[in-house]
Parts: structure tokens; sequence; C-alpha cells
């Protein structure tokens, strides 16, 4: 993917499907992901997201499932 970079900014992004991933926020996002408004360092961007992201379902499961 990218070197890892001390200096490098990430963004945190997700997908239609509610799941989450981080981007470097220099770069254009792949089509399908949008920012989801929390950007920092790599290791801070992984900690939001496991605060963020307590049920790993796509979006479509979890809906059949209710």
């Amino acid at each position: 993917m990218f070197e890892d970079d001390t200096d490098r900014v990430y963004a945190v992004v997700r997908n239609p499907e509610e799941q989450y991933s981080i981007w470097p926020a220099d770069r254009p996002l792949p089509p399908g992901w949008d920012p989801e408004g929390f950007t920092g360092p790599k290791t801070a961007c992984l900690e939001h997201i496991e605060a963020t992201w307590t049920d790993m379902r796509p979006l479509a499961l979890r809906r059949t499932a209710t």
C-alpha cells in the first residue's frame, strides 16, 4: 500500500456499508469511500476506528438482522 511515515497524516474513511479504513489524507479517496471526519497519525486513526466501529458486520447484514 503506502510506506509508513511518522509524519504522514491519515483520514478515517467509511464506505456505503459503514466499514472503516484509513487513507493517506493527501491522496484522493478511492471510489466508494467518504471521509468520516477524523484525521491524524496512523495510530490515532486506528484507535478512533476501534472505538467507533463496534459492529463489524456490513450495513446490509445489520439491517436484515433486526
